[in-house]
């Protein structure tokens, strides 16, 4: 079954000492300016923690680190880095290796360009880092960041981490810089029949759009990214339990008797009934849909809650 390898609520941090190290020193680099700063992670995985089993006896399947050549297990101390420059030929790699392979392009995020706040498509960002200035340089490091807040703009830059290049964009949030490494346009694979389904998408108009921007209006809220949370995580702990409490540890759940869900949903659809059914959900007020988002994200946050008390208890 999962394991819980921590109580800890998902909105509180892993605990840090005071002045941690980040996973990288350095500096931000463009033309003249020199700004010392570490990179701190800035997202973590909230994941249940789930085992491989051989459903034969349901014992552990694990992962095992072997020495191809004699069969035993290479404990982590004594694995290094290699690169195989012909058939059964390795050169032994250290981190100071990969510093040395070039010294500046380790210690610096060089900015190469600045561009529009909302020129970069989403799928070509990949994962945030927080930059924190180092002492000495919080007074250009808020500089710079007040002039990519006023100037709207984002700073595209290179650098490397762990033995790789990385193409990335810093930008402002809230008194921070926050580093996104960027996916190279080389890594977007862009498939035929999503460029032929693009195609076909044609722009709207008429008392079609007019509706729906009046029902997004309606819905619009500030941005409050606490009124949301993992909600099938809690109910995915649920049922884990129940198989517990009902014994039924080693049973594999199969799908019931016919039960079958739809290969293709698509239908016809009356889309300016649609529209008029939402925007009369939102009553006399025009706020009314948004007084709904707010009472659903709050069932959320309750529903969260109790679970998590539940668990603890």
């Amino acid at each position: 079954m999962a394991k819980r390898k921590s109580t800890r609520s998902a909105n509180e941090a892993p605990a840090k000492p005071r002045g941690a190290h980040g996973l990288w020193t350095g500096a931000i680099s463009f033309s003249l300016i020199h700004i010392p700063v570490s990179l701190h992670t800035a997202a973590r995985a909230n994941e249940i923690d789930l085992d491989l089993l051989d459903k034969r006896d349901f014992a552990p399947v694990g992962y095992q680190r072997y020495n191809k050549s004699t069969g035993k297990v290479v404990d982590w101390s004594q694995v290094v880095k290699g690169y195989q420059y012909e058939k059964g030929e390795y050169v032994a790699l250290t981190d100071e290796d990969f510093r040395r392979a070039n010294v500046e392009a380790s210690r610096t995020i060089d900015i190469q360009t600045f561009v529009e706040h909302d020129a970069i498509a989403p799928y070509y960002f990949e994962t945030p880092y927080f930059l924190v200035p180092a002492k000495g340089g919080e007074r250009v490091y808020s500089l710079l960041r007040e002039a990519l807040e006023q100037s709207q703009k984002l700073a595209v830059a290179t650098f490397v981490l762990r033995s790789r290049q990385h193409l990335a964009a810093l930008m402002p949030v809230d008194r921070l810089i926050v580093l996104n490494t960027l996916r190279y346009e080389a890594e977007i694979q862009p498939r035929p029949e999503i460029a032929s389904a693009a195609k076909k998408v044609e722009g709207a108009s008429g008392r079609e759009l007019t509706m729906a921007l009046k029902l997004i209006g309606g819905m619009t809220e500030k941005w409050r990214p606490e009124a949301y949370a993992d909600t099938y995580r809690d109910d995915l702990m649920k049922r884990i339990e129940q198989k517990v409490k009902a014994g039924e540890t080693h049973t594999l759940t199969m799908p019931e008797a016919g039960e079958q869900r739809a290969a293709n949903g698509s239908k016809v659809v009356d889309l300016m009934s649609l529209l008029e059914r939402s925007l009369a959900q939102k009553g006399a007020g025009d706020d009314g849909m948004a007084r709904v988002s707010k009472r659903r994200h709050g069932a959320a946050r309750r529903r969260t809650t109790n679970a998590r008390a539940a668990r603890r208890a």
